[in-house]
């Protein structure tokens, strides 16, 4: 056996933007064919989308009811312009959106029409971090949320939600990014656990890369990419172990 890498793929590392329609299904045909029609005007007016396309770092996917957005430049990239299709859509009543980030490898692949398209774990996981947002939403991988957080301007729109079950038994933690106008300061689905609601700035973790640190204190979540979102709560000293939370029963108690 060889001892050289074969040189048939090369690992790409791409800064995934995921943005979603909310509710593009209960539309009219109409009414979708102009939504698409305004997202792709505020995405392709973004300044980051503009630079990372005239410089060939750039691959778009769209998804029907919505875009996938794959930054080969730095990873700040998508945050950009996740912030500046927000502030271009804020005022719309028509058009929400719910956004996922994530940095991961990816390879790239044409589809059956010969377009750029991609696969793997960089993609995948950015779309099923949005998947976990309600409207006005920009969540963000515990990944990427290290990166950020080196630079002193991200530290204080950053904060952390605890960790989340997504398909496959897979588990990520998750930031939500906000800022005065700017993304969604509710926690996704806080109906069914307002105690979550106390979120946690990641001002100090740019010292500190321990996954715990990305743990909220006493709080979780988990929700299937395929279900309905369930939350838990960790167990407290001296708390039953019939907890239930506004009804429901917790998917898992941790300990």
């Amino acid at each position: 056996m060889s001892d050289q890498l074969q040189p048939d793929a090369d690992l790409a590392i791409a800064h995934v933007l995921f943005i979603d329609i909310v509710a593009y299904s209960k539309l009219a045909i109409d009414q979708q064919k102009e939504v698409v029609q305004q997202l792709n005007q505020c995405v392709r007016d973004s300044e980051q989308f503009r630079r990372a396309d005239a410089a060939g770092k750039l691959i778009r996917i769209p998804t029907g009811d919505g875009v996938a957005l794959a930054f080969f430049t730095s990873p700040d990239a998508p945050v950009r312009c996740a912030i500046e299709v927000s502030k271009a859509v804020r005022n719309s009543s028509a058009l929400q959106l719910r956004m996922g980030i994530h940095s991961g490898p990816v390879d790239q692949l044409s589809d059956l029409n010969e377009r750029s398209n991609l696969a793997g774990t960089g993609i995948n996981m950015a779309q099923r971090i949005m998947n976990c947002g309600d409207a006005g939403h920009i969540l963000l991988s515990q990944r990427v949320a290290e990166d950020l957080v080196q630079y002193t301007r991200w530290r204080s729109q950053l904060h952390e939600l605890g960790e989340v079950e997504l398909k496959h038994g897979v588990r990520v933690s998750l930031v939500n990014l906000y800022i005065d106008e700017i993304g969604n300061p509710e926690v996704p689905c806080s109906s069914a656990l307002p105690g979550l609601g106390k979120r946690t700035s990641l001002a100090g973790l740019a010292s500190s890369h321990r996954p715990e640190d990305f743990n909220a204190p006493g709080v979780s979540f988990c929700r299937d990419f395929d279900q309905e979102p369930r939350w838990s709560r960790k167990r407290k000293s001296g708390e039953g172990s019939d907890a239930s939370i506004n009804g429901r029963t917790p998917v898992s108690m941790v300990a």
